[in-house]
């Protein structure tokens, strides 16, 4: 495929930033450089100029080139890194078209062995980045960021306010889990909660991780690809968000997430979504934007390679025996002995087919370990369990 068909250049000179800065390291589309050879990169940048789809927050689509100019700006640590930016994709002549362009590109980007970070735009896109994962035919895990689920009505047009419904009732479908991370009960009707519990879904209040912002970390590292929605920041931190509101994630917290996200071994794309420049104060949510998306490459290239699990030796292998369900169950978790990280393994039902094999591993943490060693069936197994039926 040749990607070079969807993108238009930027304006970016190398020369023009300090260095060891990201702009001084990132080879990008531009007029004179041409397209960028993907041979050996590990991670492409990937603007969407689409804000079409985006409930009350037109003007997100000139995030991308804003993002940019503060992400540039920044000096990396000492590792050698290999990162490309393709560039923008401009609005198609209808929002579908927008949706297929970057449902293909993220695709064969992700057949490369490069993890697409798309800038958008709005957080519809999410349902393109989906789609990426559809056209390979892999059951994926989603992990949104976000102060609700985007459920929309019934009757609701695909847009960022219902891309998570749409994704949902998708056939053939190909979402094995979708956790979010942040959501505010006052913005969730109840109804919506009982359907992700019957959905066995992963939901997690502002309230019980904001607190605890290490136990995002396995969720995070259960994901295929992940989105941010920036509305799931405070607005005193990220006021460039027509939806913005006063409670959310700290900045720095934000950061802590897509870094946890960049390290994860098994994520495969990420989207940073709904910055709308033209309200932004002083540049400030796209600076904080930029530091994200640093994170997130900082994450990635101090990644351990611990999945699938690797060589056992690597490992210390824990068994658990309780009682559960009037069943006999006998749990076994791993432990990392190059990351102190843990997983856990939930047993395929009897006859089930190999498209699950990526998700009998469960990235767990010590706490759900000592759950079950008191004999209590951690929530995270009994789910992955029953969507394994």
């Amino acid at each position: 495929m040749d990607l070079q068909l969807y993108f238009k250049t930027i304006e970016h000179d190398r020369g023009n930033f300090k260095k060891n800065s990201l702009g001084e390291k990132v080879d990008s589309y531009t007029d004179k450089a041409g397209f960028p050879d993907l041979e050996g990169v590990d991670i492409a940048f990937v603007g969407v100029k689409e804000d079409r789809g985006a409930h009350n927050n037109k003007g997100c689509a000139e995030a991308p080139d804003v993002v940019r100019h503060f992400l540039f700006q920044l000096f990396l640590r000492d590792y050698k890194i290999s990162i490309a930016d393709l560039g923008n994709i401009m609005p198609g002549n209808a929002l579908n078209d927008t949706y297929f362009a970057v449902g293909d590109v993220v695709s064969e980007l992700i057949k490369r062995n490069i993890v697409p970070i798309v800038i958008g735009g709005g957080q519809d896109l999410t349902y393109a980045n989906y789609t990426a994962y559809e056209k390979m035919e892999q059951v994926v895990n989603m992990v949104t960021v976000d102060n609700q689920f985007n459920l929309g009505e019934v009757d609701d047009e695909l847009n960022s306010n219902s891309f998570l419904a749409k994704i949902i009732l998708h056939q053939p479908n190909f979402l094995f889990n979708y956790s979010n991370i942040g959501y505010q009960t006052y913005f969730v009707d109840k109804n919506a909660t009982e359907l992700m519990a019957s959905l066995n879904f992963d939901i997690h209040r502002l309230g019980e991780i904001g607190n605890q912002i290490e136990d995002v970390e396995p969720i995070v590292r259960n994901a295929d690809f992940l989105s941010f929605d920036v509305s799931a920041i405070r607005q005193s931190d990220a006021p460039g968000n027509l939806n913005a509101t006063p409670n959310g994630f700290y900045g720095e917290q934000a950061c802590q997430i897509t870094r946890y996200a960049g390290m994860s071994d098994k994520l495969t794309s990420v989207g940073f979504y709904e910055l709308n420049p033209s309200i932004d104060k002083n540049g400030q949510t796209a600076h904080l934007c930029a530091q994200m998306i640093w994170h997130f490459i900082d994450g990635f290239y101090n990644r351990k390679k611990e999945f699938p699990i690797t060589s056992k030796k690597n490992y210390l292998k824990y068994r658990v025996a309780l009682e559960f369900d009037k069943d006999s169950h006998e749990l076994i978790f791993y432990k990392s002995r190059i990351s102190d990280r843990w997983w856990m393994d939930v047993p395929y039902p009897p006859q089930k087919g190999i498209k699950y094999e990526r998700h009998h591993l469960v990235p767990c943490s010590y706490s759900d370990y000592e759950l079950a060693a008191k004999e209590e069936m951690p929530d995270k197994w009994w789910k992955t369990y029953k969507k394994l039926l």
